[in-house]
């Protein structure tokens, strides 16, 4: 294994995002970093080996997956006090984002080892930023459920939760997903889909559950590659204000602050005085 040349250096465990498909998509700073490290951890050596192959990167690798990950997590804690710069990339896009790497980055905080990213492609946000979805306040809840009444209920909770809600689905499960979506939110549930970001085959699909449905039917071929499914969340229900409070507030608003009288109204009939607030201004405007 390599050793440090400078035994009093303290290395740095860099996490380094690369392309979730265009090769184009890395970054200066990623180039850089996967030529200067002394190990590149990664999720498939061979994959990985195409990507350091076509930016003539010659950086040795090891390999550091879902089933190794515990074990090697702390020869990496070892490495970086010897002295050792490693970078860590799963197989496409931002590491430990539904890839490997949560038990080495833990470790390393826990143990003072320097960690540091590197950015870049991330699947969840790049579908995200086009699926015309809200975007102000949004949850990533990774891949869906195996079995099918987990995955009903994972579909209820992201719904209810109120915001948008991403996640990564396999393409041999993926009408399978969509008929427990269908079952738990009803077919005209609209979902946003996404497979194959920045690849030559690109596909945004935007419409009703049972319009997806029909949509991937059509061609088999349209099941494969990296998919991604997009919930919005259910829709705030605006507070129903009684006719005997704006009354009320008709009455005091003449008499104190709009504020004031929202709160006093607010009190005596048990509301929100937000709500109170907003319901007038509507009604005024």
């Amino acid at each position: 294994m390599i050793k440090a040349t400078n035994s009093d250096k303290i290395g740095t465990l860099y996490v380094v995002a690369t392309p979730i498909g265009n090769l184009a998509d890395i970054s200066e700073r990623a180039i850089t970093t996967l030529s200067s490290v002394d190990l590149i951890a990664a999720e498939d050596t061979r994959h990985t080996a195409k990507l350091l192959s076509h930016f003539n990167i010659k950086a040795k690798t090891f390999a550091l997956h879902d089933h190794n990950e515990k074990q090697k997590a702390q020869q990496v804690v070892d490495w970086l006090n010897e002295g050792l710069d490693i970078a860590l990339v799963s197989d496409a896009g931002t590491p430990l984002i539904s890839d490997p790497g949560y038990a080495v980055v833990n470790l390393c905080r826990e143990q003072g080892a320097h960690v540091t990213p590197v950015p870049g492609a991330c699947a969840a946000i790049t579908a995200l930023s086009c699926s015309g979805l809200p975007t102000d306040r949004f949850q990533f809840v990774g891949f869906t459920p195996a079995k099918s009444q987990a995955r009903q209920q994972f579909f209820l909770d992201a719904y209810e939760s109120g915001i948008t809600s991403i996640m990564y689905e396999s393409t041999h499960r993926i009408m399978a997903s969509l008929d427990d979506l269908q079952t738990a939110l009803g077919a005209q549930q609209r979902v946003v889909f996404a497979k194959e970001l920045t690849k030559t085959y690109e596909t945004f699909f935007s419409g009703s559950v049972a319009e997806l449905i029909a949509f991937l039917t059509e061609e088999s071929e349209k099941q494969r590659g990296e998919l991604v499914l997009m919930l919005p969340g259910k829709p705030k229900q605006q507070e129903e204000i009684p006719a005997d409070a704006k009354r009320m507030l008709t009455l005091l608003e003449p008499e104190m602050p709009l504020k004031k009288a929202c709160g006093v109204v607010a009190d005596y009939f048990g509301l929100k005085k937000n709500a109170l607030y907003k319901d007038w201004i509507q009604q005024s405007s």
